[in-house]
């Protein structure tokens, strides 16, 4: 075994791990109150620092939320069974079928129709529409008056309707997804991710300045007799110039990284990207509320002239007046 070899290899790890324990063992002194001369960061940086954290926090909490637009069933009720072939067509496909069934078994046949290329989605409004349907069809089936249950129609044309709320609802979420989620994930764990790193290369550089310090001084001051100022009230100038020298690379590395992270903070902080992202969120949402409200606008006539039609149809015929002479008209 080649011990020269080896030395060489240690060394260079031991030279790569010991600025490593060193800002360690300080960061450890001052979380423990051990370190009275510590290098403080300046106040407008903390500002930023403390408005980037603020920032990162809006954006967790947001996204913690809006994230279930990702999913398409986040508002389908846990209570509903339904099957394959409840989900296999659209409730469109489904009432052109019927619409050509001429007895209940070709219209049981069209409810459960081969599926089409894929399930059909799971949202509230698209579970209320297949019930509608199915509900319809149960009427229309044991209907045995004349015409066609108003109730089955009404149903049925609600069923068309709140398809068309669940579409629109689907595209709402895609915009969400695209103009929303997308831009809000990428500020966080992009933009915002590259400010923490610069923040932790100021808080190395800042724990590396430190060290430095607190080495240089405790080998470099010179010593004093008993009548002697303390070591912490020795002037600077007193260390050899090689020290003062390591003591100036280790701060210019520190004001170097501050610069560079308040630079990547501001970046971040000034980016119209969030409140531009927040304004299509609510443009998608505002867009389908619109398209739900109109459907319904459109449905509400139809479904109150069903109503008008079935309570005229249930209400007596007036009884026409009677000619018949009185007694006292006779006499």
């Amino acid at each position: 075994m080649d011990f020269k070899d080896f030395g060489k290899g240690l060394a260079s790890f031991g030279a790569q791990i010991t600025p490593f324990a060193s800002r360690t063992l300080q960061y450890t002194k001052e979380q423990l109150g051990q370190v009275d001369d510590k290098t403080q960061l300046p106040p407008d940086y903390i500002d930023l620092e403390k408005r980037v954290d603020a920032l990162k926090l809006a954006h967790q909490k947001l996204l913690t939320v809006t994230s279930h637009y990702s999913n398409e069933a986040y508002d389908y009720p846990p209570n509903i069974k339904e099957t394959f072939q409840d989900l296999g067509r659209t409730v469109s496909e489904k009432v052109t079928l019927l619409s050509g069934a001429t007895s209940p078994a070709e219209a049981q046949a069209a409810l459960i129709a081969p599926p089409s290329a894929k399930p059909q989605p799971k949202t509230f409004s698209h579970a209320i529409a297949r019930a509608s349907l199915s509900s319809s069809q149960v009427l229309h089936q044991n209907h045995a008056g004349a015409g066609e249950d108003p109730l089955a129609t009404a149903l049925e044309k609600y069923a068309l309707a709140m398809e068309r709320v669940g579409e629109a609802r689907l595209s709402q979420d895609a915009q969400i997804q695209s103009r929303f989620l997308a831009g809000w994930n990428t500020t966080l764990n992009t933009n915002i991710m590259f400010a923490t790193r610069a923040r932790r290369s100021v808080e190395k550089s800042r724990l590396s300045l430190d060290t430095t310090k607190a080495r240089v001084k405790g080998t470099t001051w010179k010593l004093h007799g008993p009548n002697s100022a303390p070591a912490d009230h020795v002037d600077e100038a007193e260390l050899s110039a090689e020290a003062q020298e390591e003591i100036e690379k280790a701060e210019d590395e520190f004001v170097t990284q501050t610069e560079e992270a308040v630079g990547v903070m501001k970046n971040v902080l000034d980016t119209p990207e969030p409140l531009r992202n927040l304004a299509e969120l609510v443009a998608a949402q505002a867009e389908y509320h619109k398209r739900a409200l109109e459907i319904m606008n459109e449905l509400a006539p139809v479904i109150e002239g069903l109503q008008t039609e079935q309570e005229v149809s249930l209400t007596p015929a007036t009884a026409s007046p009677d000619t018949t002479p009185t007694c006292r008209a006779m006499y």
